[in-house]
């Protein structure tokens, strides 16, 4: 596997990759990596001629009172898990190589990103989709892979390509769970045993919304008020937000119907905040509707 650290020799690299015809398929992330980041890994290797990665936890995403100091890196066994996997090339630039001196241009997607995880946490948004912007012009991939756990920031990276013309296609791809449901992520290193056996409340929670939903169950309120009461149960979790939205604005809906809806929550488990999300579709089936964890 190469390992690249400067952006022009990255673009060299891509664009070498693209005179030779191949499919480029590109997982961008910020390390610690796990489970979840090896999926991408698997899906771009089956659809993709070349796979490449990025490495770079990303500062401009990081609010003043979050964990960019703290934030778990991992390098060396990244790299290990990155080669058994089958990565081409690792773009892991340092963040003067992304954001040199003077840097003073932003992307901000209006709208989608000021409600819920942007309210919650605000510029997060400004920043993600500024680094994938950059991350998109230097490594000119075809395909993107994300997991579908991250949401809203999906919908805000499609809507941006959208309206910039890119040609750059994101493929959303399953969440992957422990065998307790809790959702992979990062940031799970945070937390203490007691915390980790309490963090699989989010799944319960989701679990016990999708069961009324496949009862008939259609009203926002009722579905929000199941939801937090399973995480009521558990003492150490604290709700920031559960909220049911439609899939492609992020507005909130009053009753769920044939569009594509997510139910989404963010919970405090100790100090640590996860998000999760149940996704629900209309089904071949007329009236029935499928339920995704």
């Amino acid at each position: 596997m190469e390992i690249v650290r400067t952006v022009s020799w990255m673009k060299e690299a891509a664009r070498l990759a693209r005179a030779e015809n191949q499919v480029i398929g590109f997982v961008p992330t910020m390390g610690a990596l796990h489970e979840g980041h090896l999926s991408l890994l698997r899906r771009a290797k089956s659809e993709c001629s070349q796979v490449f990665a990025s490495i770079f936890v990303n500062p401009t995403q990081f609010g003043p009172n979050e964990d960019l100091s703290k934030y778990p890196r991992t390098f060396a066994s990244d790299i290990e898990k990155l080669e058994a996997a089958g990565v081409d090339l690792l773009f892991a630039p340092e963040p003067e190589e992304i954001y040199p001196a003077g840097f003073s241009t932003y992307v901000t997607v209006e709208g989608l990103s000021q409600r819920l995880e942007g309210k919650a946490r605000p510029g997060h948004f400004r920043g993600v989709a500024t680094v994938v912007l950059k991350l998109f012009d230097v490594i000119q991939p075809h395909f993107a892979f994300f997991g579908r756990k991250d949401a809203q920031q999906i919908r805000i990276l499609q809507r941006m390509l959208l309206d910039l013309n890119s040609d750059v296609e994101i493929v959303v791809c399953p969440i992957v769970r422990e065998p307790d449901g809790l959702a992979l992520s990062s940031r799970n290193a945070y937390l203490n045993a007691q915390e980790r056996s309490a963090a699989a409340a989010l799944n319960r929670a989701l679990k016990a919304a999708a069961r009324q939903v496949q009862t008939g169950v259609r009203d926002s309120l009722t579905l929000q008020s199941t939801v937090r009461d399973v995480l009521a149960q558990e003492k150490l979790a604290r709700v920031d937000y559960v909220e049911i939205v439609d899939a492609l604005s992020f507005e909130p809906v009053a009753h769920i119907g044939s569009r594509a809806t997510y139910v989404l929550l963010a919970v405090f488990v100790g100090k640590t905040r996860l998000i999760d999300n149940l996704l629900v579709e209309a089904s071949a089936d007329l009236g029935a509707l499928n339920c995704s964890l």
